[in-house]
């Protein structure tokens, strides 16, 4: 579940190993590169944490990210 915090949108993912979780970012990079809105990331390990925020706009939350956020969810079905 994303969380709304300090003008970003934030969520841990976590895989059963590095494999899935890289796999995972790769996906996220094909989805952020259709939207123009990259995100950042970390990955260590099975885990990946993303924050999304328009920088554009102030570095506030917007639409642009809920849509991405909605994208990224959709990878993991």
């Amino acid at each position: 579940m994303w969380t709304e915090t300090n003008n970003q949108l934030y969520r841990k993912f976590e895989f059963n190993n590095f494999s899935e979780a890289f796999a995972f970012m790769t996906r996220v990079a094909i989805e952020a590169e259709k939207a123009n809105h990259h995100p950042l990331w970390s990955n260590v390990w099975n885990k990946v944490e993303i924050w999304l925020s328009t920088h554009d706009a102030g570095n506030i939350v917007t639409e642009k990210d809920r849509q991405l956020a909605r994208a990224i969810d959709q990878l993991l079905k």
